[in-house]
């Protein structure tokens, strides 16, 4: 069982604060996801070089407190990607793009406009960024799913919307790849823009996204189909 927070558990010998005292109080898988959700939020601010001593510092408690539940910096890092990135996922997405029941740029867009609702978000942003920054591999890993669950979803659909060939046919080009990761790519930066770089952008969305994704419907087809060309004739 839980005992309340003691003299030891607080730095400098001082008295461990409220927010602490509550936290000791709860079950350790509680008190795990506390040190995670202010993890995020201090890497968010100072970098993923921030140093986890300051993080204890910041949150009141001892550095050992932090290791008693993340052995090592990474560990921490791990559970930080798995609370901002793969939990914020919504696995209905893929079928989203993939519903023919609507047509394709309707659901280009509708995904967009939910996916946006989710990173379009100070911790989320900031950490991405650092990450590819200072070499930690959370920018990969997500990339490899927006990859797997966006790009190649999109790419598929719009050679089924086009009458083109599937991927067991013609493999999927790069070119035609490069233009899903160019829409995909125009809306993050707007991301960037306001939590990396604080400039504005625009308050509602919904027509810079429609907007976005139009280009890419109007322009991506003669990608797609100079692309399977070349391929069949090679």
């Amino acid at each position: 069982m839980d005992s309340p927070a003691t003299l030891e558990d607080a730095p400098d010998g001082k008295s461990p604060t409220l927010d602490l005292i509550g936290r000791r109080r709860l079950p350790a898988a509680q008190r795990e996801q506390q040190i995670v959700e202010a993890a995020a939020q201090f890497f968010a601010e100072h970098g993923l070089g921030g140093q986890t001593r300051e993080l204890a510092k910041s949150l009141g408690i001892t550095h050992s407190a932090i290791f008693r539940y993340f052995p090592t910096k990474e560990a921490l890092l791990d559970r930080v990607y798995e609370h901002v990135y793969v939990q914020r996922w919504n696995p209905a997405w893929s079928g989203l793009v993939q519903d023919r029941s609507q047509p394709l740029e309707a659901r280009i867009l509708r995904f967009y406009s939910e996916y946006a609702g989710r990173i379009f978000d100070y911790v989320w942003v900031r950490i991405f960024v650092f990450s590819g920054l200072k070499g930690y591999d959370i920018a990969p890993r997500y990339l490899e799913i927006v990859r797997e669950r966006v790009i190649h979803p999109i790419c598929a659909e719009l050679r089924a919307d086009l009458g083109l060939p599937d991927f067991a046919t013609v493999p999927l080009s790069e070119r035609e790849a490069e233009a899903a990761w160019a829409l995909h790519g125009k809306v993050f930066y707007l991301a960037i823009r306001k939590f990396v770089y604080g400039w504005p952008i625009p308050e509602d969305l919904s027509q810079t996204l429609s907007d976005d994704v139009g280009v890419f419907m109007r322009g991506a087809p003669k990608i797609f189909f100079e692309s399977t060309q070349e391929s069949k004739g090679a």
